[in-house]
């Protein structure tokens, strides 16, 4: 008799299969929109910018279905609702029917992360939740990175086809995922570990929980990191450094290979409240090295240059893999287990708020200013990072009658 693989392995499966399209999706889509669609730049940026607005506001009430319903059938639904979306890129013609497909793209991801995540809480135990996120991080990454390079393919012939073949592939890797979700085992709506049957939700909902709402803020604050990588670098390399511009590309590898690599490994010993915290605040002094290193990188020869742009990848990576466990811990640790999908789809938010306000915030602070805005950003993430330690104490005392059993689990 054949053995059913664990959920752990198709949770792994069904992450690989997505990330390996979305990273030839995000490799090819910008030129795809401008140089095949034919919309000029500045209209992508602002669709996009209103389709993860939308996408941010979706969060919470798909993860509150992800509750109500089932995280698993939800699941699946909203990868099927990616998959549409991203098959429906290829019929957009003009910036209406874009900015309405950008909508429901941005929405169905949104929903989906939080609704994958409430569906890990019903399937994993409260002790090995940071360690399987922090592998499923890494298995993202490497599913990146295979798809970066299927995208570079099609950067490579720049014809229509191979552009349309890129959102094909895309669109059939959520295909891939929801068959993956929907084999995983049926679970009950709100049938989170350590939830007492019959136990009424506590409080009134995320968005009236203001101590959860505070340490999701904190951690929105040191995710404006995120725009870093793919567009503050690079401008930064090609106008205020003498780097090579093909140190972009090796800088994204370098990245991409550290936390495939090295995620798992700062997860270890994150179990809790305190922990999380320590992490995030050592992240928060490692980013603030990065951020000076950087800094440095300009006005230097290009041999100079470089080793300090590396340097400061390096440094940069380890504070995003720190914090990124840190905050895993907190986010399900500081949520009422019986409103997983619901918190996390509040704190997914950060990620798009990020995404979306970082690039102007990151691009006028650092590009435009220097070395101050180096420095600035630094201390933010910095303050950020020491001002979560008292948020999450604060929050973690919402239960004081199970604190021992909820906060401390694992």
């Amino acid at each position: 008799m054949t053995q059913r693989p664990a959920p752990r392995h198709l949770l792994a499966l069904a992450q690989l299969s997505n990330s390996v399209g979305d990273g030839a999706y995000c490799t090819t889509s910008a030129l795809y929109f401008t140089q095949v669609v034919g919309l000029a730049p500045a209209r992508v940026g602002l669709g996009l910018t209103v389709g993860w607005a939308v996408g941010s506001l979706a969060g919470v009430p798909l993860g509150r279905l992800a509750d109500r319903r089932g995280p698993r059938g939800t699941a699946v639904l909203l990868a099927l609702g990616t998959a549409l979306a991203v098959a429906s890129f290829t019929a957009v013609r003009g910036f209406l029917p874009f900015v309405l497909v950008a909508c429901g793209y941005a929405a169905a991801q949104s929903g989906l992360a939080a609704a994958r995540q409430a569906l890990l809480a019903v399937l994993v135990s409260a002790g090995e939740r940071t360690g399987l996120l922090a592998r499923l991080q890494a298995t993202l990454n490497a599913g990146l990175a295979v798809g970066a390079g299927l995208g570079g393919l099609a950067l490579h012939s720049g014809t229509r086809g191979a552009y349309l073949a890129v959102f094909v592939l895309d669109a059939v890797s959520f295909l891939v995922c929801a068959g993956l979700l929907s084999a995983l085992p049926a679970a009950a709506p709100g049938a989170v570990a350590g939830v007492v049957p019959g136990r009424r939700p506590a409080g009134p909902g995320v968005l009236r929980d203001r101590p959860y709402a505070r340490v999701a803020l904190l951690n929105t604050v040191l995710l404006l990191r995120l725009p870093l990588l793919s567009l503050v670098l690079p401008l930064w390399i090609t106008t205020r450094t003498e780097a090579p511009a093909w140190l972009v590309s090796g800088l994204f590898v370098l990245n991409t290979a550290a936390v495939t690599l090295f995620q798992v490994r700062a997860a270890r010993g994150v179990d809790g409240v305190e922990p999380a915290t320590r992490a995030v605040r050592r992240a928060g002094w490692v980013m603030l090295a990065a951020c000076a290193v950087f800094a440095l990188s300009a006005g230097h020869g290009t041999a100079w240059a470089v080793g300090l742009l590396v340097l400061g990848a390096v440094l940069q990576v380890a504070a995003e893999t720190g914090q990124s466990a840190g905050s895993w811990q907190l986010s399900f640790e500081l949520a009422p287990p019986d409103r997983v999908g619901e918190y996390q789809g509040f704190f997914g938010t950060g990620v798009t708020v990020a995404r979306t306000l970082g690039p102007l915030l990151l691009t006028s602070l650092l590009v435009e200013w220097g070395t101050p805005g180096w420095l600035l950003l630094g201390a933010v993430t910095l303050g950020a990072s020491y001002a979560m330690g008292p948020a999450a104490r604060r929050a973690a005392g919402r239960f004081p009658a199970e604190a021992g059993q909820h906060v401390r689990v694992g």
